[in-house]
């Protein structure tokens, strides 16, 4: 889906982005320039951005003392 129609910035690309390391709406804008012309993309950017972060951020197991305390 197209994230943002001003410079045709798609879901992949953010995720791409975020595979190589970005990790802000402001490392976007200056990569991708999300939000840089009208910024009616801002927000559903935002969200993509959270998602992806989410989908790459390694899950670590719970260690012992974690568990105990749930």
């Amino acid at each position: 889906m197209y994230v943002c129609i001003c410079n045709a910035v798609t879901e992949s690309d953010i995720g791409s982005a975020v595979a190589e390391g970005c990790c802000s709406l402001r490392q976007l804008r200056e990569q991708l320039g999300v939000g840089a012309c009208c910024g009616r993309c801002t927000g559903c950017a935002r969200d993509v951005l959270k998602n992806s972060l989410h989908a790459h951020t390694p899950h670590r197991p719970a260690s012992a003392g974690q568990l105990a305390a749930a």
